[in-house]
């Protein structure tokens, strides 16, 4: 008889950029075999990102994840697949591909007229996304021109290049909270929103699953950056990738892995310590493996 455990359903709740994506080159072939590992085992793999919905549109389809629902902009948005959805909970939703779109944060118009009125009260030195160019966005983050226009359709956190010193940088941040809004450290910029966290959109959706199935699934999460922490903190397991963002990421979390590998080998070395002896490893995969070693001895 399997073990509690091992019977239970299971979740993934995935950081994107800089785990399972490579921070320079965006690739995740790496982690290939673990996704299809994953979906052959029925486990359904959660991005969890501080990319926007419309970025993440066309990456769903390419990692394969379209039937998964989605955290965007660090819980700002959140995204349900059908089967996800609850017939009196999603009453009305606003449907987009199928989806119903969650938006638990504050409107990014709002949001973008606080973030000038506190630039000019307290005279600090930072640029929004909404601000830069698309070559500057382009220059900030290696994605392409079609990217990096996806990447300012925002809906509820607004992603800062800040241009000032520490000191002023804690007094925007009290300013903000003042303000009943929060600053987040991603990997690249600082993220402004209303005051809720990746482990509020995680939450959201465990609870979402066991209102639909009855029963609370097995979770593993998988970050690098200090945005990440409190996706890290709602899991069960958790998996901490080197970033490179030179950012200490410090976790409560008591069963906590920290990969030696960054990005998408960071993120199938994690699964593979977590649950590589308890999911099964496909056929093909195996004579894929035999095939390589064959190769490598030849």
């Amino acid at each position: 008889m399997p073990s509690d455990s091992l019977s239970l359903p299971r979740l993934v709740f995935t950081d994107l950029d800089g785990t399972l994506l490579d921070h320079d080159t965006y690739t995740w072939q790496p982690a290939a075999p673990w996704l299809e590992r994953l979906r052959l085992s029925n486990v359904m793999v959660i991005p969890v990102t501080s990319k926007t919905r419309a970025e993440l549109m066309p990456l769903r389809r390419e990692l394969g994840l379209h039937d998964s629902p989605f955290i965007a902009e660090n819980g700002a948005v959140i995204g349900l697949p059908p089967a996800w959805q609850h017939a009196r909970l999603d009453r009305n939703p606003v449907h987009v591909d199928g989806l119903a779109i969650k938006t638990p944060g504050i409107d990014i118009s709002f949001l973008r007229t606080r973030l000038g009125v506190l630039r000019e009260r307290l005279d600090v030195r930072f640029r929004g996304m909404w601000e830069l160019s698309v070559e500057e966005i382009m220059s900030l983050t290696g994605l392409s021109e079609p990217q990096a226009r996806l990447a300012r359709v925002r809906e509820g956190c607004e992603p800062l290049v800040w241009d000032d010193s520490d000191m002023a940088l804690a007094g925007f941040r009290h300013a903000l909270e003042a303000d009943g809004l929060c600053l987040l450290r991603g990997g690249r910029f600082w993220h402004a929103m209303g005051q809720l966290n990746k482990g509020d959109g995680v939450r959201w959706l465990v609870e979402r699953y066991r209102s639909l199935r009855g029963r609370l699934p097995q979770t593993l999460g998988l970050g690098d950056g200090p945005n990440d922490a409190p996706l890290l903190e709602a899991v069960d397991r958790a998996v901490l990738i080197p970033g490179h963002h030179g950012q200490v990421v410090s976790l409560g979390n008591t069963h906590q892995y920290h990969s030696q590998h960054p990005g998408p080998r960071g993120w199938a070395e994690g699964l593979n310590h977590w649950w590589g002896s308890e999911l099964p490893t496909p056929p093909t995969m195996v004579m894929k493996n035999k095939d390589n070693d064959e190769e490598s001895l030849g």
